[in-house]
Formats: C-alpha cells, sequence, structure tokens
C-alpha cells in the first residue's frame, strides 16, 4: 500500500511509519520539520498546497494527524495554535483530496476521547457517548479542548468526498515506552516514589497499547464497510488509582505518595503543562471495534503494563 501520514513526525506518527515500512508499504510523512527517517519525508505547512499533493494522488490510505501538541500551557497563543494547526491542515486536505483524480480509498483523521464529558458513571461508546462542553462546574480549559475537538471533526466531515471512505478516530492516550512519551512520563512518577493517585483517583483514564492501536488502524483499512467516529481504546478503563496502583506492581513498587489536587495544579503549572491531562475523567469504550470482532491483544491494564515496563527497562540497559 502506499500510506501518506501528514504530522507524522511526532510519536504516534513515527509508531504507524515504522510499522508500515517495517512490512513493506511506502510510506510518506509530511512534516513541518522533515528530517532524515526510512521513509520519504515531504515538507508541508499544513496551510497551503504543495509538492506532497503528488503524493496523495493514487494513494490508498490518508492518516492525518497533524495538529500542535497540547502538552503545553493553555495561554491565548497557544490555544490558537492548537485550533489552527488541526482545523486549517485538515481544511486544506478536504481541499486537496476532493480534487484529486485518485484520491487515497481511505482517509482517517485524528480526533480525540476528550471530546466526552467529564465521565464517572457510565462508560461513553459512540452510539451513547454523550459529547461534553459547558458543563457546570466544567474548568475552561476543559471546555477548551471539547471545543478543538468538536470543530476538528466538522472540518473533516464538512467536505464530500466520494471517493474518499472517511474514519475520525476518537483515539485514548496511546502507550508505548519510548522516551519523552506518556507511558514515560507516568513510570518516571512511579520510579521517583510519586506514582500515587491523581486528586481524588476516582477519575478513568482511557488507553490504548501501542499494538493495539497499529493493529486497529489496520483494521480500519481492511475493513471497507467502516466509516465515521470510531474510538480507538482499550475496552477497559480504569479508575486513575487502579491504573497507578498496576503499573506500580509492574515495576515492583511498593511506595507511592498521592497528589492532591492542589499539587497537580502547581506541578502542572510548573511543567507548563495543564492539569486536564490527569484530572478529567475519560470513560471510552471502543464499541464499534468490538461490535465488529477486533481482537484485542491488550484489553486489560495490568498485563498491558508488564509488557510495556518489561521493554522500557531493556531499552533502558
Amino acid at each position: 500500500m502506499r500510506i501518506v501520514i501528514p504530522g507524522g513526525s511526532g510519536q504516534v506518527g513515527r509508531m504507524l511509519a515504522h510499522h508500515f515500512h517495517a512490512r513493506g508499504h511506502i510510506v510518506t510523512v509530511l512534516s513541518r520539520n522533515p528530517g532524515p527517517a526510512p521513509w520519504r519525508v515531504r515538507a508541508w505547512d499544513g496551510v497551503t498546497p504543495g509538492d506532497w499533493i503528488a503524493d496523495l494522488e493514487q494513494s490508498d490510505v490518508c492518516v492525518n494527524l497533524a495538529g500542535r501538541s497540547v502538552n503545553c500551557r493553555y495561554t491565548a497563543r497557544n490555544r490558537l495554535d492548537i485550533y489552527e494547526s488541526r482545523i486549517l491542515s485538515t481544511r486544506l486536505l478536504n481541499q486537496i483530496v476532493s480534487s484529486l483524480t485518485e484520491p487515497p480509498r481511505l482517509w482517517i483523521n485524528a480526533s480525540t476521547a476528550t471530546i466526552y464529558r467529564h465521565a464517572l458513571d457510565r462508560a461513553m461508546t459512540e452510539a451513547d457517548g454523550e459529547l461534553g462542553g459547558n458543563e457546570p462546574g466544567a474548568p475552561d480549559t476543559w471546555n477548551f479542548s471539547i471545543q478543538v475537538a468538536k470543530g476538528w471533526e466538522e472540518a473533516f466531515f464538512s467536505t464530500p468526498t466520494p471517493l474518499t471512505r472517511k474514519i475520525a478516530i476518537r483515539s485514548a492516550l496511546t502507550l508505548s515506552p519510548d522516551r519523552g512519551g506518556v507511558f514515560d512520563t507516568l513510570l518516571g512518577l512511579v520510579r521517583h516514589g510519586v506514582g500515587g493517585r491523581h486528586g481524588a483517583g476516582t477519575q478513568f483514564v482511557s488507553w490504548i497499547h501501542e499494538a493495539d492501536f497499529v493493529r486497529a488502524i489496520e483494521f480500519l483499512i481492511a475493513r471497507e464497510e467502516l466509516s465515521g467516529v470510531v474510538n480507538v481504546s482499550s475496552p477497559g478503563p480504569l479508575p486513575n488509582s487502579d491504573f497507578l496502583r498496576a503499573l506500580r506492581a509492574a515495576w515492583g513498587a511498593r511506595f507511592a505518595l498521592p497528589n492532591p489536587q492542589w499539587l497537580i495544579e502547581v506541578g502542572t503549572f510548573l511543567m507548563r503543562t495543564e492539569s486536564e491531562l490527569v484530572l478529567k475523567s475519560r470513560r471510552v469504550v471502543p464499541g464499534r471495534l468490538l461490535a465488529a470482532g477486533f481482537p484485542f491483544a491488550f484489553p486489560e491494564w495490568p498485563s498491558a503494563a508488564r509488557e510495556l515496563v518489561a521493554r522500557w527497562r531493556r531499552n533502558s540497559g
């Protein structure tokens, strides 16, 4: 297959590019900061057409992951960058894909599980999940993230592409043992004795192991009857306190200080990020993947945590 990955220079993009390249597929990554890679890397700015259009013509799959990282403080400047980097690049791709003679047969566009409301009471599937936005008492940062997600999906589905099937993936935390990723950060807390619950610890964590993430993308490519919105997460979200307890057990840690909400607010401010990433409850279940028969290799967190810890240790020597 010929696979084009706009915004593919981040952790998830590299994960997909490496997976498909290793299996003999022709991979092209579109990047604002192109650098050396085993696959083709084309420069693009996510705003204007360029030479990269030729790579989309006659391609099989486009997986758009473009968007500024949300791991930052939500200042006015950063909010604008987060919003425009997603919306403008998606609109540009709609313009190009709809104009091609032989466009990709499938376009998978990133979205986020954050689009659902803060959910402690029940799980959120594609069929019955409640989208968030302006819930009483919800912090402004939470509402901003939801509005970005809604605008992102609206920009994606707004333009008809009769020759191209479209899927928006509402992804949970994608966990791999790579340095600098989410798992590396969480394990760092455990290793340093501060891997206790975040806040009340009752908020749910939705996650997916990297192996299941790439397999889910392959599954969506193969199953031509699937389109629209798909939750890409494990079927086993669990409360933050249980999530961290399993991670401590996988590492072999017996001691962990809890992290009260006030300390999280101080810590995320000093780290120039937002507390939403750990305090909002994301209880997302992949209803459509399960109904379609997708076989998860890591449906439960304890076994996934043990496998990720083992590889993290091997990678660290």
